[in-house]
């Protein structure tokens, strides 16, 4: 089992959810992050004073999923989030040790 996560536009995300429901991802959990990469914040003006935005809204998206949907999950997350402009985002990959369903104590993959 992994654990994907994506930090993306929040725009982008009706799109991310329709491309991952549509290759069997039935689950994720969507957190309101804020944060810079590259393009390190911008300007903006406000009542004739510049000032600078340091750090930018995004979402995160997690998904659980098992290990051979992993390579189709990240190009679906990928190309859907894809804008082609500077800010779209990253995806990680890490392993996930156990999963457990509270409410039947399902473990492992049976309780993703």
């Amino acid at each position: 089992m992994k654990m994907v996560a994506a930090i993306i536009q929040p725009y982008r995300l009706d799109n991310v959810r329709e491309a991952l429901t549509g290759i069997g991802v039935h689950g994720m959990t969507v957190t309101e992050v804020r944060g810079y990469g590259r393009q390190r914040g911008h300007t903006e003006i406000y009542r004739g004073a510049e000032y600078q935005i340091h750090y930018l809204p995004k979402l995160k998206i997690e998904v659980a999923i098992d290990d051979g949907l992993v390579g189709q999950a990240i190009e679906t997350i990928a190309e859907a989030a894809k804008t082609g402009k500077i800010g779209d985002g990253k995806i990680f990959v890490w392993d996930i040790g156990t999963a457990v369903r509270i409410r039947t104590g399902e473990t492992g993959a049976e309780a993703l």
